[in-house]
């Protein structure tokens, strides 16, 4: 739902009110080059706009400041046909935007699915693209990640009812440690870990659902101000993880040239023991891109036998739950992969003392390449 908007404000502006300077994000590799951001084609000047909507609770609505910086990042390379949309407001961050959200301050996931509110919020708004940080709350909550990867469920099966041809983008959520949850940091470190298996098995060629990961390299004691919502430090960091997923939507439309779902984006994940001391053992695992087209991320879910825990990873970013699995996303330098290519990280695992030959069950998910 688009609402009157004041003249954009220079991206200095932005910088000054909300963040840190631009050299020190370029430093931390959060912002891509300006040149890649506006080689990209400008597909999003349309008659008809590409509707986006915001979804999530607080960190996406109260006043969510981030979705100030990534429109205002998506106007500067090009994609100035787009619509954020949502039955909520602004509200406020002092930077010219769309502001319209859909970021209910303290709902549950788990709420929104069981008491059916997400579908009249899309008749309202229609949107063609679902950015999606949820379920915060309901870890706060101690809700298990098998109830609120099935409110994913509901929710995605009521965007898909609204548009068959939406496109989600989910975020692994970013790290929580209030004072008052000493267990909610490994909460959503378990829910994560989750994230990507869950995205793999939903996604469509025609309604893909694509991971955003925004907990790699967020810091609740720097980037929030009550180790839950983003300081402006924080707020920088989830529009610069945002941008380029949102960005590379918009510059592939269903349909156009470098559709998303069109070939399908596959790869393989295969494991081999190294080294095996008593108590231990050192793996490789050689992840492959077996699709026709190239990949620009991947996340591989291991399983490993008889009670072993995955205690170190290299050339890769390690998450794992309580039970034992673990998620290795790429190291960012490694997450691009031409057809048949192949690249590989190594682990170090804990075993149990008379475990059997030393294995684990790996699976692979791969993002689409822009």
């Amino acid at each position: 739902m688009r609402h009157t908007r004041l003249p954009r404000l220079p991206r200095s502006r932005i910088r000054s009110s909300l963040g840190l300077p631009a050299a020190l994000l370029l430093s931390l590799g959060l912002f891509a080059p300006a040149a890649t951001a506006a080689s990209a084609p400008d597909t999003t000047t349309a008659a008809d706009p590409v509707r986006i909507m915001p979804l999530g609770d607080s960190i996406t609505g109260s006043p969510g400041c981030w979705r100030a910086l990534l429109w205002n990042r998506l106007q500067d390379a090009g994609h100035t046909g787009i619509d954020f949309v949502g039955t909520l407001p602004p509200q406020g961050c002092g930077v010219a935007h769309d502001g319209d959200n859909e970021g209910h301050g303290g709902e549950l996931v788990t709420d929104v699915a069981s008491r059916n509110l997400l579908p009249a919020r899309l008749a309202a708004t229609r949107p063609d693209i679902v950015v999606m940080h949820f379920g915060t709350n309901d870890v706060w909550s101690n809700i298990a990640p098998d109830r609120i990867l099935a409110a994913y469920d509901t929710l995605l099966a009521q965007m898909r009812e609204s548009n068959p041809d939406m496109r989600v983008l989910v975020a692994r959520l970013i790290p929580m440690s209030p004072a008052t949850c000493a267990e909610c940091g490994r909460r959503v470190v378990d829910l994560n870990a989750r994230i990507p298996a869950w995205a793999a098995a939903a996604s469509t060629d025609r309604s893909p659902v694509v991971v955003v990961d925004q907990w790699t390299g967020f810091d609740t004691a720097t980037d929030t101000y009550d180790g839950v919502h983003p300081d402006a430090d924080g707020d920088e960091k989830i529009a610069a993880r945002w941008f380029p997923a949102l960005a590379a939507q918009l510059a592939n439309p269903p349909g156009g040239p470098g559709d998303p779902g069109d070939p399908v984006v596959t790869c393989t994940a295969s494991f081999r023991s190294v080294s095996v001391w008593q108590g231990g053992q050192q793996a490789e695992v050689t992840v492959r891109n077996t699709s026709a087209v190239p990949v620009r991320g991947w996340t591989v879910t291991l399983r490993p036998a008889d009670g072993a825990r995955v205690s170190q990873v290299w050339n890769g970013v390690l998450t794992t739950a309580a039970d034992g699995v673990a998620s290795v996303s790429d190291a960012g330098w490694n997450g691009s992969l031409a057809p048949g290519a192949s690249t590989t990280f190594g682990l170090i695992a804990t075993t149990t003392a008379g475990s059997a030959a030393p294995a684990a069950t790996a699976g692979c998910a791969a993002t689409p390449g822009a």
